[in-house]
């Protein structure tokens, strides 16, 4: 009689895993029960396997795994003596939502993911190829990770506040885990043997006797598969082969031979390649234009007055080049244009003035740091593609914020909002520019104005004078001790406002943004930014002030200066009380998991040996998105300018996912980091931002990277993974300070240094 695959016992997969281990967490007392927080696999009407992730609030599921986190009754929060950061709020505000995720298992013997967010450079999809891969027991060459286009039914989409693999654990699991065991069960059927006596790897399911089925073999009859013969139980940690080891990007070969696609390679035919003639002035106008010699020109197709400026649309980029340098424009000047840099500096340098402590006592350490407008500049300047048919439109765009920016078309062009297809393709780096949708709005306006699609490119000067900036900001802090103690710190910052109006991914907060405005900063200020030291009295506020300039969040948000700031004066305290800084640090972390990084790094860079004149070691740690980080830079100050000889890094993400991913990342982040503590810096003249190159904003080149570069990577401290695209930024800018002040014997106070 042939064996019941339904009735069969319940392990399966490499590894020995057990697929009748209980996933589910416990409950929290007075909180839900974990039944009610399960991620599940439902399957999708398709001719393959195909499933989507969907929360489930009010039963558990045989056919998908738990998903379940005990912590405080919302997914993806942390327990509740945790700092929760904007990232935990983010995956949270998501999970109630039905996910924009779909895994496909195709004939081909290929695993299809369709990916929520951008991948510009971070690594997301190599890392959520290796999730996938590892609980369906695919080889990892056979996951297809793609970008997945803009859904209204899922409105919490937003690549930011280093969320992106937070928010992918559980999901990407658990569709993961489910795929597998309708596999599972269609091979059993097809062997006629047990459930559990089968094993899964390398894309293909394992008989005791070896014979053996690809995915791609059962992914139809493994579609009709309603209930699973076994429980889809994700690997415990133990059985992990995948996740935690070293791996390659899934994409690299594609981006060095140039078969990668960009935002600026999207090619739809037809589209006519468009640039915007803008004002010299931030938030300018135009008062009147002569286009007679432009539209003469060849190859230009049509001239477009549209808000931001005087649109050009042309056979070939070169042709509309040519002819926007032909228009004749006059400008109104924009509301900047008697205000500059130093103006604003000053403002903001009269509005925090700590309050004076009292008693004989008590000792007190001052610093003050000024940050400048920053241009995010990353390598590809912003693009988008529309064609507007009708009352519809197709778009093509590298964003951050897919339905934010499929809304801001939809306002534009007064269409439904389901009658805009907005298709996400991959960035040339990003660091908070592409947030926003300005290329995408402005490329529908001209398509709806001259009936065509067009592909419409901002230049670097466009990208550099009219794109998004970190705000300029200035940092006043006062530490009051006693003893060799911190008894109290007080930071306050002062800023242009962060314009948050794209939400968190979502109209509904980016109405709010739009009308209450102070309101997210505050949260996003208030849940970014913290003292990871044991000082007493801890106060840290944040006051803005509303100026016409484009700003947005630039990578690491407020902690770029705000924690930056606090690691400095940290070195300065310890000095103040004669104290060694890695001593002092260590001695008022609060927890084994901090100064675990902080002594690692330490022992990597051999702190505290003896330097020629000159030269020093400065050393800094950062605790945010629930990962922890520590730097240690040489710096050799002798030269015509400061150079960094040898930097450590110690990164401790919870689990790590492609070790050799994050180690990219933590390398890449101090070269921005260098570059705005030493070397770049935007200035507002009249109105106008003066840099308009890479050779007026001289971001690091190769040449600045230091000769040598080491970064440990701690084995998983918990179960579940942090972030990291953002959270070496302040300890490594901190850290190359604190050398450069010690090698000069200086207190630096305004950034860049030297510029």
């Amino acid at each position: 009689m042939r064996p019941d695959a339904a009735s069969a016992g319940r392990t399966a997969s490499d590894g020995g895993h057990d697929m009748s281990a209980d996933v589910s967490a416990a409950p929290m007392p007075g909180g839900p029960s974990a039944s009610r927080r399960q991620f599940v696999g439902f399957l999708l009407a398709s001719p393959t396997l195909a499933l989507a992730a969907k929360l489930d609030l009010d039963r558990p599921s045989h056919s998908g795994p738990v998903a379940a986190s005990g912590r405080g009754g919302l997914i993806g929060l942390p327990d509740a003596a945790d700092v929760i950061d904007l990232g935990d709020l983010i995956v949270a505000a998501e999970a109630a939502y039905q996910y924009n995720m779909v895994l496909e298992v195709t004939t081909d013997n290929r695993v299809r993911f369709e990916l929520p967010r951008l991948e510009k450079g971070q690594g997301i999809a190599t890392a959520v190829a290796m999730m996938v891969a590892e609980e369906i027991d695919a080889r990892l060459a056979d996951v297809d990770v793609e970008l997945s286009d803009a859904r209204l039914d899922r409105p919490f989409t937003i690549t930011g506040s280093s969320s992106n693999v937070r928010a992918m654990w559980e999901p990407a699991r658990a569709l993961a885990a489910a795929a597998r065991a309708r596999l599972v069960t269609t091979a059993a059927q097809r062997f006629g043997v047990p459930a559990n006596t089968l094993t899964t790897h390398d894309t293909a399911v394992f008989a005791p006797d070896g014979r053996s089925l690809s995915y791609g073999e059962l992914t139809e009859a493994a579609a009709q598969v309603l209930v699973p013969a076994v429980p889809a139980t994700r690997k415990t940690a133990a059985q992990r082969r995948v996740i935690g080891t070293p791996r390659g990007r899934a994409d690299a070969r594609a981006i060095v031979t140039g078969a990668a696609e960009y935002a600026l390679d999207v090619d739809v035919p037809g589209a006519l390649p468009t640039l915007v003639a803008r004002p010299p002035d931030i938030k300018g106008t135009v008062v009147s234009y002569d286009d007679s010699v432009a539209r003469s020109m060849p190859g230009v197709v049509a001239v477009t007055q549209i808000p931001s400026g005087i649109a050009v649309s042309a056979r070939s980029y070169h042709e509309a080049f040519r002819a926007r340098d032909a228009l004749v424009i006059t400008w109104a000047p924009g509301p900047l244009a008697h205000t500059s840099d130093a103006d604003i500096r000053a403002k903001l340098k009269a509005i925090n003035v700590p309050a004076s402590p009292t008693g004989v006592l008590l000792k007190t350490v001052d610093g003050s740091f000024e940050y400048p407008f920053m241009a995010h500049a990353p390598l590809e300047v912003r693009s988008a593609v529309v064609s507007v048919t009708g009352d519809s439109a197709e778009c093509w765009l590298a964003s951050q914020t897919p339905v934010f920016a499929l809304q801001q078309v939809a306002a534009a062009l007064g269409v439904p909002q389901q009658n805009v297809t907005l298709h996400v393709v991959r960035a040339g780096g990003a660091f908070g520019s592409r947030l926003f949708c300005e290329p995408v709005v402005e490329a529908a306006q001209v398509s709806q104005a001259i009936g065509q699609p067009v592909k419409v490119m901002w230049d670097r000067a466009d990208d550099m004078r009219h794109g998004r900036f970190r705000p300029m900001a200035q940092c006043t802090i006062r530490a009051t001790c006693a003893l060799g103690n911190v008894l109290s710190y007080e930071h306050r910052v002062a800023a242009v406002e962060t314009d948050f109006r794209h939400g968190f991914g979502e109209m509904l907060t980016a109405a709010g943004a739009n009308v209450a405005p102070a309101m997210f900063g505050q949260a996003a200020f208030t849940t970014t930014v913290k003292v990871p030291y044991k000082f007493g009295v801890v106060t840290q506020l944040l006051t803005e002030q509303h100026y016409e300039v484009p700003t947005g969040s630039f990578r690491s948000i407020y902690s770029g200066f705000v924690a930056t700031s606090n690691e400095i004066m940290v070195d300065e305290i310890a000095a103040a009380l004669k104290k060694d800084p890695y001593q002092f640090r260590r001695a008022n972390l609060e927890t084994d998991r901090q100064r675990a990084v902080l002594d690692t790094v330490a022992q990597m860079g051999r702190w505290g040996r003896a330097m020629p004149a000159g030269q020093a070691q400065g050393i800094a740690f950062h605790d945010e998105y629930r990962s922890h980080v520590a730097y240690l830079v040489e710096i050799d100050a002798t030269g015509p300018e400061p150079r960094a000889t040898a930097v450590f890094a110690c990164v401790d993400v919870g689990v790590p996912i492609n070790p050799m991913g994050l180690e990219a990342q933590v390398q890449g982040v101090f070269m921005d980091a260098w570059t705005i503590m030493f070397r770049a810096g935007n200035h507002l003249d009249n109105g106008r931002i003066r840099e308009a190159t890479y050779n007026d904003l001289p971001w690091a080149r190769m040449k600045h990277s230091p000769p040598q570069i080491e970064v440990k990577v701690l084995a998983a401290t918990t179960d579940s993974p942090g972030g990291a695209g953002e959270l070496g930024l302040p300890a490594a800018a901190a850290a190359a300070v604190n050398a450069y002040a010690r090698a000069t014997r200086t207190k630096p106070r305004r950034f860049p240094i030297g510029c």
